[in-house]
């Protein structure tokens, strides 16, 4: 369990794939020396389980199921990646709750200055869309935003210039692709009231 407020941006350092996975050494700021074999760290917004330990980096395995429902085989070396470790009972719940479970990828529609901090407007699978609502919550790439409108599938979130900063954000152009995950709390109400996706 996370709660999409980011406490690192990684670096993938290499992806390989070894018998039926890909292996990804993704270099931190975290002190790896405190991080346990089988932790849970959020990567992107999807949640990874950490397999190997390696000088200053720590290495994940990745299915082909997961790799066909997020932008995780788009990583190459040099991307930058947003990093959570898991939440610790008596932790602050600074964002949402996020589970780590990417349920699409939202693309980049819009990109633009709004005085001091900046305004993105992403499309989602049209299934998706019912459970974004204004002043909700969503999780992109890891990072729990609030969104401001909602308009049929394309939905607006204001970025201020922390987040901006501490994010991989700031590399973020048109068109680009990340990974979503829509509010736990949506999902429910949308389960009893009998809409869930498709």
């Amino acid at each position: 369990m996370f709660t999409g407020i980011i406490c690192d941006t990684g670096e993938i350092v290499r992806a390989l794939d070894e018998g039926g996975l890909r292996r990804v050494l993704i270099r931190t700021g975290f002190d790896v020396s405190k991080i346990d074999m089988g932790a849970s760290i959020a990567c992107d917004g999807c949640c990874l389980t950490v397999v190997e330990k390696v000088d200053d980096c720590f290495a994940v395995d990745v299915s082909n199921e997961t790799l066909s429902k997020t932008t995780l085989g788009d990583w190459v070396e040099g991307t930058e990646v947003n990093l959570e470790r898991s939440l610790k009972m008596g932790d602050e719940m600074g964002g949402h709750i996020v589970t780590g479970h990417v349920d699409a990828v939202a693309t980049l529609e819009e990109l633009t200055k709004d005085g001091g901090s900046y305004r993105l407007v992403f499309s989602v699978p049209e299934t998706l869309a019912h459970y974004l609502a204004p002043k909700g919550s969503v999780a992109l790439a890891g990072i729990s935003l609030t969104v401001n409108e909602v308009d049929g599938n394309s939905f607006g979130v204001n970025i201020i210039p922390h987040t901006w900063e501490v994010t991989s954000i700031h590399g973020w152009k048109t068109g680009d692709k990340v990974n979503l995950e829509v509010d736990m709390l949506a999902r429910y109400v949308a389960r009893i009231l009998g809409k869930e996706a498709a």
